[in-house]
Parts: structure tokens; sequence; C-alpha cells
């Protein structure tokens, strides 16, 4: 004979389980990871120069023509120099350029703000592709780089 409440009763028994096992790993989980929270007040400006694009090592610059098409964002050391590459992808029109805003150094992280220039007004443009990116050298510094 078939009991329908039996059968029932282990499918709940089941679920329970089931949520007792999905919390217990969602428990571990939440455990496992941590919040770094970086403490971007500034200590000092760094001094760095922006690359001529003749003069950006052969290595970093492959890198850049590879990302170029999407926004990008890539550190490149070298003979005691950091190079900080900044990409805003393809452009429609010729006449933007990408401004420094600042370049510090934090407790946590090397900090670098830009910003993206469209074309000044009245100047100008041709259309097609364009890829405006910079590229700093400043001293090498053994900190993450975070890019604003």
């Amino acid at each position: 004979m078939y009991d329908r409440n039996k059968n029932i009763s282990v499918e709940c028994k089941l679920k329970k389980i089931g949520l007792y096992i999905l919390s217990a790993v969602c428990v571990l989980l939440l455990c496992a990871c941590s919040v770094r929270k970086e403490d971007a007040k500034k200590l000092r400006d760094m001094e760095f120069t922006v690359v001529d694009p003749l003069e950006i090592p052969r290595e970093l610059q492959e890198d850049i023509d590879d990302k170029k098409e999407n926004v990008f964002k890539i550190t490149y050391a070298d003979e005691g120099y950091l190079y900080i590459a900044r990409g805003y992808g393809k452009q429609d029109t010729s006449g933007y350029s990408v401004e420094v805003k600042s370049c510090y150094e934090s407790k946590d992280s090397i900090c670098l703000k830009t910003n993206l220039l469209g074309p000044p007004r009245g100047e100008e443009v041709v259309e097609g592709k364009t890829y405006p990116y910079v590229v700093i050298k400043t001293e090498y510094r053994d900190k993450d780089v975070a890019f604003n």
C-alpha cells in the first residue's frame, strides 16, 4: 500500500537538509572572503613623465596595441621604473586626448586619476577610428595601482 503522506514527509526532510547544506556553504564562503578597503588618502604627490609614444617599451606597446579597442588599465615595470597606461577604447573621430589629473601615493597604492577629453569646440575633426591613451613613467614602487 502506498502512503502519500510518508512520501511527502521524506521530500520535506530532504528539502530541509538541502537548505541547511546551502546555508552552511554560504556562511563558509562569506567567512572566506575578506573586504580590504584601500586607504586612498594622499601621502604625497608622485613625480611622473608622460611618455612619448616612440619611447614606450616594446612589450608595453604590444600589450597596448592588443587592448586598445576597449578601455584598458595596464601597469608595466622595467629597470626601476613603473609605467602606467590608461586607455579609453575606440573613438569614432580625431581630437580626443587623455588628461592626467593626478598621480599620488597613498598608504596602500599608487592612485592615478585621468579624464578623457573630447574634441575642443570649433576644432575640425576627422572621421575615423582613434584610440586615445596615455602612458606615464614614474619611479617604481611595490604597490598596486588604483585607477580613478
